[in-house]
């Protein structure tokens, strides 16, 4: 996996990155750090990802078990050490998953998977951060 971050120049503190898969995404600093606030913030986007991670696999694992999945949503909640480097110390993980007949102990199932198993992401970040999972079905 390859990807480039390029800082946009002076008058903030803007990058653009670059995937190796040809896609580009805009990150941006805080005003107090010197950024104008135009894109998420670089651990944002540490979250979001890891989020993104999860969801998929649980998308996945539910597919494959042969349910009716219709939606999934993860809201992400974490906390930073105050003292650099400012690694996530929490994380908690609000599943909604939304399709007909879907069984608890399954999307259970597929959620603790994820988190022990595949997610690259939260593997990661659960050297350094308490994380935490949730759940809930909503019928379509």
């Amino acid at each position: 996996m390859k990807a480039s971050v390029s800082w946009t120049g002076p008058g903030g503190m803007s990058f653009l990155a670059e995937t190796g898969s040809g896609h580009a995404v805009l990150m941006d600093g805080a005003p107090e750090g010197g950024g104008r606030n135009l894109a998420p913030r670089p651990m944002e986007m540490v979250l979001l990802g890891t989020g993104g991670c999860t969801a998929y696999d649980v998308v996945v694992i539910l597919t494959k078990s042969g349910l009716d999945v219709r939606g999934c949503e993860v809201k992400l909640e974490a906390e930073r050490a105050d003292t650099d480097p400012k690694v996530f110390t929490k994380i908690h993980f609000q599943f909604t998953v939304r399709g007909r007949g879907l069984k608890p102990n399954i999307v259970e199932r597929a959620i603790k998977l994820s988190h022990d198993k595949y997610c690259s992401a939260s593997a990661m970040l659960a050297h350094t951060a308490t994380i935490t999972t949730g759940w809930e079905i909503v019928e379509d």
